[in-house]
């Protein structure tokens, strides 16, 4: 082999690589970014002994980066792609019988080796910038393992990372050796930007650019969350940029190879270059002339909802490794600069390093490809994470559904042909129903179109890009479209072209393919994007509601597309992807179905059911007859609300969610549940509890069996309230509560003054104290335990003494409240001796 002629870093510790799988059969290598491990270790293996002549397969986390690595390989060979180093990616292949390193995908490894398990002819696999954690790269590893310990123990695995929790990774690995480059990274300068939180990201980066060009040399990369924020920052330095040497490249995944090559290219004597990229340049690239970096400190990832079954696109703040990876773009081939946009004190909050997708992904693919290994607990495996339960769960739910799996988890025939098409499980399952109503090749366009992000353009409308998927000269349009030619191929295979029942009472249950009705064969001829959509994401099949543009999904959750747009106007979609969180999903991808292509596809997910709801304004009942997709109403019709216990729970539970004191309460009812109320205070429990949260928790079952036939809260009257709470008061409390407890006292004078029970700090008697005269104890309840609070009233009603002793105020205080009393109301006697005098409700005769 030809030695690489420049130094890197990295060449200093290929001796102790070398060694370390001479010993055993795996080793972590953990190297700054620019020491050179992605070209140079595959290439210092492959005269290794041990390798016998077999190949290395070297994994890279996305195409861009393989593609980069394969051609810097082979010009250090004096080779051409597909020579000694080949490419396997999605969309190109170059390999050929003199491989003997093979780039590839992620993705690619673990088909490979579920397809080998015993990866006949591999010497070695190299997990390339291990730290990203995807869920491909986690399977392949653990995969790999597994293989190695049951079939292969001459195999080497190498994890590789610039950031790496080294420890862990070598613990899985069988406590394998950690071999550390310390590489050469030139020093680059931070400078803290904090981003005005009330200005758009891309404003902030614009402005970070110009200053940038005017007052640092080299180039720029600048990281942005998404394509979104690429075009908008490159359009608006179309805009502003006056220097005609500064050159604007974007980079991201979603462009054609042609672009992603002129981005990563250095710029051409005299000129600078400003690339606008993804997370896609953090790791494996190298930008030759990058002196500045501007880094928005955000990321766009996939989260996937269980409960929902939906993977949604997240911007969020990227990890601390993260960071440092961006940053040290800047000092690659020279000193740089790094610009952040936030404080430099949040840079301490960011998380240590970014989580790892199995811990937020859809986890059907995965289990779909344990299965296929023979493992229906993907737990089992050797993971550096767990899968998390609840992904799992739905996983499997979907994939029974499916009929991929069966009831114990193992994978069916239907299953082996989902995993016969290197796509998604519910991709998969749209390009095989697709085959079976003759359209193969449009649902595997669709797919193409899901899987291969930006083409076709942007347009929400997935009609609108498969045209144009159609007409694009493109070299990756005409690749793509072979490739999908290709899925419609091994779709209509004779043993991969039929679903079989478990498929049809699965995800479109009541959905016959070969159902001879007309209905159906209207609907299935043509397939539109909407209707093969469905066989996808039937419970994203979506319905127009209030403005132009919102939309409820059959899954539960709301989206919204903006309103100008004329698939905005639709009364139903099949909504393929979202973007943002729960409280304002924005459509990104969808297509316009018919009511009769619902009814096809949805067939006896349909439920047609009589339904029964509180209408909160008008305090009632409302009954209608339905026919329901999920959360989706497809029709109704108004019927009379029925005299049934079930209806009265509606009603119940209707008047709970207003609040009791929404129910016609009467000052006898409310006392009376005061009465009750204190004496649970003070005797127990024995004495039921009638607090608003119990009565609310119970409503059910105290009130609702006395509103069967009552179709509104207006129908509800205080006796029946009434007897439904007196009702609570078990024999013999109810004659307990008037003895203990009594409504009313009767005082000297022969009054009887009504005690309130509800004030704070206990019962309360209120009256004028000439009805008190004569009285030498103080007037208690609950068999003389509880004394009552009197509040002695004015002959005008207003409070003039609070007590709890009455005999020691006569004795005490009422000499200065008599002093000031009697000269306010000389008509009302005021005795010396009260308790001795004679009591009255009059005033003094006239002349006394």
């Amino acid at each position: 082999m030809a030695a690489p002629s420049a130094p890197l870093p990295i060449d200093a510790v290929l001796p102790d690589i070398a060694a370390a799988l001479a010993r055993q059969p795996n080793a972590v290598l953990v190297a700054p970014p620019g020491a050179g491990k992605t070209t140079r270790v595959p290439l210092a293996l492959l005269d290794a002994p041990w390798l016998a002549g077999r190949r290395i397969i070297l994994l890279e986390p996305r195409r861009l980066a393989a593609r980069a690595a394969a051609e810097r390989m082979a010009a250090t060979l004096g080779e051409r792609v597909g020579d000694t180093v080949g490419l396997r990616v999605r969309l190109e292949t170059k390999v050929s019988r003199r491989t003997r390193i093979e780039v590839v995908t992620e993705g690619v490894f673990t088909r490979l080796v579920l397809d080998d398990p015993g990866v006949e002819g591999v010497g070695a696999v190299l997990f390339d910038e291990f730290h990203e954690r995807s869920l491909d790269a986690d399977l392949g590893l653990a995969l790999a393992i597994e293989s190695q310990g049951a079939l292969r123990e001459d195999l080497r695995l190498v994890a590789m990372s610039a950031t790496l929790d080294g420890a862990r990774v070598a613990a899985l690995l069988g406590d394998a050796p950690v071999i550390r480059s310390e590489g050469r990274a030139f020093p680059v300068e931070t400078r803290h930007r904090d981003r005005d939180p009330l200005r758009r990201v891309e404003d902030e980066v614009v402005e970070t650019i110009l200053k940038a060009l005017r007052e640092e040399e080299g180039s720029l990369l600048v990281f942005l969350p998404g394509a979104g924020e690429i075009r908008r920052v490159a359009s608006a330095l179309d805009e502003k940029l006056r220097d005609p040497a500064v050159d604007i490249a974007p980079l991201y995944g979603a462009l054609d190879r042609g672009e992603q090559d002129r981005a990563i290219r250095p710029a051409p004597a005299g000129r600078r270059k400003v690339v606008l990229a993804t997370a896609i340049a953090e790791t494996s690239l190298t930008i030759d002339g990058v002196r500045v970096v501007i880094d928005s400190g955000l990321a766009r990832v996939p989260v996937y909802e269980p409960g929902l079954g939906l993977t949604r696109l997240v911007t969020t703040r990227v990890s601390r490794a993260a960071a440092d990876q961006r940053r040290g773009r800047a000092g690659r081939t020279a000193p740089g600069i790094c610009y952040r946009l936030w404080a430099e004190a949040a840079t301490g909050a960011l998380e240590d390093f970014a989580r790892p997708e199995i811990l937020a992904a859809d986890l059907a693919p995965l289990l779909l490809d344990c299965a296929e290994w023979g493992v229906s607990d993907p737990a089992s495996l050797p993971f550096l994470d767990r899968p998390p339960a609840p992904a799992l769960a739905e996983g499997r739910a979907l994939l029974r559904d499916l009929g991929a799996l069966d009831a114990d988890g193992r994978i069916t025939e239907a299953g082996r042909s989902l995993r016969a098409l290197p796509l998604p499980p519910r991709l998969a399952r749209m390009v095989l129903a697709g085959a079976e109503r003759g359209a193969a090749a449009e649902a595997a366009d669709l797919a193409a179109l899901l899987v291969e992000r930006g083409l076709g353009g942007d347009a929400v409308d997935l009609a609108d890009r498969l045209d144009r998927l159609r007409r694009d000269g493109s070299r990756r349009a005409a690749e793509t479209r072979r490739m999908a030619a290709g899925w419609a191929r091994i779709a209509t295979l004779p043993s991969r072209g039929r679903l079989g029942p478990e498929v049809r009472r699965g995800v479109t249950p009541g959905l016959r393919l070969d159902d001879a009705s007309d209905e159906r064969r209207r609907v299935s001829a043509p397939s539109s994007p909407g209707l093969l959509l469905a066989q996808a994401y039937p419970d994203r099949i979506a319905k127009a509601r209030g403005a132009p543009g919102e939309y409820l999904m059959a899954n539960g959750r709301a989206a919204r597309m903006e309103p100008h747009l004329a698939l905005a106007r639709e009364p139903h979609l099949v909504i393929a992807e979202i973007a943002g969180g729960a409280a304002s999903s924005r459509i990104l991808a969808a297509a316009a179905i018919e009511m009769a292509e619902i009814e096809a596809i949805a067939g006896d997910r349909i439920e047609e059911r009589e339904e029964i709801v509180f209408d909160r304004t008008a305090r009632a009942l409302r009954a209608r007859s339905v026919r329901r997709l999920g959360s989706l109403i497809l029709a109704e019709r108004p019927k009379p609300v029925p005299a049934t216990p079930e209806a009265a729970a509606i009603l119940a539970r209707g008047a709970a969610s207003l609040g009791l004191d929404a129910l016609p309460w009467p000052d006898s009812l409310r006392q009376w549940r005061d009465r009750v109320a204190f004496l649970r205070a003070s005797e127990g429990e024995e004495w039921p509890d009638l607090s608003d949260e119990a009565l609310t928790r119970a409503v059910e079952d105290w009130l609702a069996p006395h509103l069967v036939g009552t179709p509104s809260l207006d129908g509800l009257s205080a006796a029946t309230l009434s007897n439904a709470l007196h009702a609570l008061l078990p024999w013999p409390l109810p004659r307990r509560l008037d003895e203990e407890a009594p409504t009313h006292l009767e005082v000297p004078t022969g009054s009887r003054i009504a005690i309130d029970y509800g004030a704070e700090g206990g019962p309360v008697l209120a009256c004028r104290p000439q009805e008190l005269f004569g009285l030498g104890r103080h007037p208690a309840i609950a068999a003389g335990r509880v004394p009552l609070v009197l509040h002695l009233l004015s002959p005008a009603g207003r409070p003039i003494q609070v007590t709890r002793d009455l005999p020691g105020f006569w004795a005490g205080s009422w000499a200065a409240v008599r002093a000031e009393m009697r000269g306010r109301y000389p008509k009302h006697p005021w005795p010396e001796d009260p308790a001795n005098a004679e009591p009255t409700r009059r005033a003094k005769p006239r002349g006394t």
